[in-house]
């Protein structure tokens, strides 16, 4: 999952920087893949402008000169968009800011006219999909203010491997929770908090109805009906969000469902109401051989075991995976059914799997989401559809299936930490963490009885779990470290210490270790041309491979340390020393494979055939081994630069 740094600190600033703040997620709540950045790589160059002037190019009729003061000077600037006008106040770069692709801006002079500087659209800067025109910003900022303090214009974001059972931080809130939790930063209060009030006339019901036929797979459905709904872009600041969090801008309304499911973790999906046939929403298997035309354009094949969403007309979405084309929002849309529902975990999972269709939806739904979810993301969409698409939503929400059960509480005895963490904490900083966290806490006889919250119901039901949570937040990387005496000597066999000697020669002369996959495809010898009968192509087959590029076990290592050569080489890796040992296998005659282990090594870049030579010199002179090198002709090796490596008059290998 993408969090915006910005996004994040909004909801809970603990004054560290997007490094300081990975490394901390990282030891306590999840591992944090990396971080990356869009918009420019550096704010510097980009400020604030007022457009003074603007007259037309004497020699282009689609460029424009425009005087642009910039809080220093006035400068000039010549322009292509058709929505410049004077008095505008738009973000500009000066020369020597260094746009998003790395190019750094200088003067150009533009049919005869020196532009001195850029004034940005939203694809100049990563910000929207706007390329037609520039950005005009609201008239509060003054010229010359660095335009970071305006726009999110060098955004880093952390990308998170969220463990499958904390699916509460599949929400940017639920990240902030966490946040909090371990920084002591102040939370800010829920978005969900504050409901709005209806102003559209009528019941929910009153435009709309919605059966569940299969409570067991939908345990709840909730719905709202909004009027006189205007489709249009979303502001500037919504787009550069959900650009940011790895989403594409749509539209308003599906730009809202988008931002809800990012801050609560909770997907929604938006109907036309008036393209629902009927009004009606029925949630039912699918029959065998049913089809549905879904967001993406393409017509899905469904099973029965697999749910949909229809109409009168037939279905219309693949429950809690993605929705159909027919009843889509579009530029005439003025009515809008808001539904957000809790499915079930492994309905989603087998269904988004033999559809082969994934969405964020499914990502979330298929982890098992809280019924009490769907509400949070009904009231913060509500708010959204009122700000940004002029609304009016009708009084009630249809709700089919209700919040379901309180979570169960849980008891801790105080001694219990220090049983299973080795260090014991004391009961009142126990009670801090599990508030910090969301928990209700009580001091009950010889511990903390604990209510846990609705978001983390799947996860927190034995002490165990608040043991987990209290040593976390804690700090595990605070633990100290003990050593057990141990009961017996090991060592390592000769042919262990062999292999040892040679990977550390290897590292000495600065290669790297990878450990590749045990299977490969058949693919790979016609990759590396080799022939027909070649000894090779005689393969032990994996009976039930997951897919063809795993259908195989590896004969050679030279795939893997050619994979992982290209994997560098693609992002701009040119320097290259890699090596790996490992088994790899052959078919027999016999009922079992040959198994042996191999050592290989790759070099890019490093020289030639004479550089891989002194390698293998290193290695089998460390290993005290007879050897010497013979011209060879080997498919797939360049011919007059190969070598057949020989031990004892047997050929072992080849440089």
């Amino acid at each position: 999952m993408k969090v915006p740094y910005s996004w994040l600190t909004e909801y809970c600033d603990p004054g560290l920087s997007a490094d300081e703040l990975a490394e901390r997620l990282a030891m306590r709540t999840t591992e944090v893949e990396r971080i990356g950045y869009v918009g420019v790589p550096s704010p510097e160059g980009f400020v604030v402008g007022r457009v003074v002037s603007v007259e037309r190019h004497p020699n282009a009729d689609r460029l424009s000169v425009c005087q642009v003061e910039d809080g220093d000077c006035q400068r000039t600037i010549v322009c292509g968009a058709p929505n410049v006008a004077a008095g505008q106040t738009v973000p500009v770069a000066l020369p020597g800011a260094t746009m998003p692709g790395g190019q750094k801006l200088g003067q150009a002079k533009l049919r005869g006219v020196v532009s001195d500087g850029m004034i940005l659209s939203e694809t100049e800067l990563e910000l929207g999909d706007d390329a037609a025109g520039i950005i005009v910003l609201d008239d509060d900022a003054a010229p010359g203010t660095p335009l970071g303090e305006v726009l999110p214009v060098s955004e880093p974001v952390l990308e998170l491997e969220v463990n499958s059972n904390r699916v509460d931080c599949f929400g940017v809130y639920g990240v902030a929770r966490e946040v909090h939790a371990f920084s002591g930063a102040p939370l800010a209060g829920a978005p969900w908090e504050e409901e709005t009030e209806a102003t559209g006339e009528g019941d929910a019901s009153d435009y709309a109805a919605v059966t569940v036929e299969v409570p067991e797979l939908c345990p709840r459905f909730t719905a709202r009906v909004f009027r006189d709904v205007t489709i249009g872009p979303s502001p500037l600041w919504l787009k550069a969000r959900l650009i940011a969090a790895g989403q594409r801008p749509i539209n308003n309304v599906v730009d809202i469902t988008n931002y809800v499911m990012l801050m609560t973790g909770q997907p929604l999906h938006a109907f036309d109401l008036d393209r629902v046939a009927g009004g009606r929403l029925v949630v039912r298997r699918a029959g065998d051989g049913e089809k549905v035309e879904t967001l993406d354009g393409q017509v899905r094949e469904l099973d029965s075991d697999m749910v949909v969403i229809d109409d009168a007309d037939g279905p219309t979405s693949i429950a809690g995976v993605m929705g159909g084309a027919r009843s889509e929002v579009h530029e005439d849309t003025t009515r809008v059914l808001m539904e957000a529902a809790t499915w079930d975990g492994p309905n989603i999972n087998r269904t988004s799997g033999r559809l082969t269709l994934r969405s964020e939806a499914s990502g979330r739904f298929e982890k098992g989401m809280s019924q009490r979810q769907t509400m949070e993301a009904q009231a913060v969409a509500s708010a959204l559809m009122i700000e940004l698409c002029g609304a009016r939503p009708v009084g009630g929400t249809i709700d089919v299936g209700g919040p379901g059960p309180d979570p169960v509480p849980v008891h801790l005895r105080e001694a219990r930490v220090g049983e299973l963490v080795g260090v014991p904490v004391a009961l009142d900083r126990q009670a801090e963490i599990l508030e910090s966290l969301g928990f209700g806490v009580t001091k009950e006889g010889d511990g903390l009885t604990a209510a846990v919250p609705h978001w983390r119901a799947r996860d927190v039901y034995r002490d165990a779990d608040l043991v987990e949570e209290v040593a976390r937040i804690d700090g595990v990387d605070r633990l100290p470290a003990t050593l057990h005496a141990p009961h017996a000597a090991g060592g390592l066999t000769p042919a262990q210490h062999a292999v040892r000697r040679a990977q550390d020669v290897l590292v000495g002369r600065g290669l790297y270790e990878i450990a590749g996959w045990s299977f490969t495809e058949p693919a790979l010898f016609d990759r590396l041309r080799l022939s027909a009968d070649h000894p090779l192509r005689q393969v032990v087959r994996v009976q039930n491979p997951m897919s063809e590029r795993e259908s195989i076990m590896r004969p050679t290592l030279i795939g893997s340390l050619l994979d992982a050569a290209a994997h560098n080489l693609a992002r701009g890796a040119a320097d290259l020393g890699l090596f790996e040992c490992g088994t790899v296998y052959r078919a027999t005659d016999g009922p079992l494979a040959e198994e042996h282990q191999v050592l290989a090594a790759l070099l890019v870049g490093r020289g030639d055939v004479l550089a891989a030579k002194a390698l293998l010199e290193a290695v089998l002179d460390t290993l005290r081994v007879e050897w010497s090198v013979e011209a060879t002709e080997q498919e797939s090796l360049h011919p007059g630069k190969a070598g057949g490596v020989i031990v004892a008059g047997e050929r072992v290998g080849f440089v």
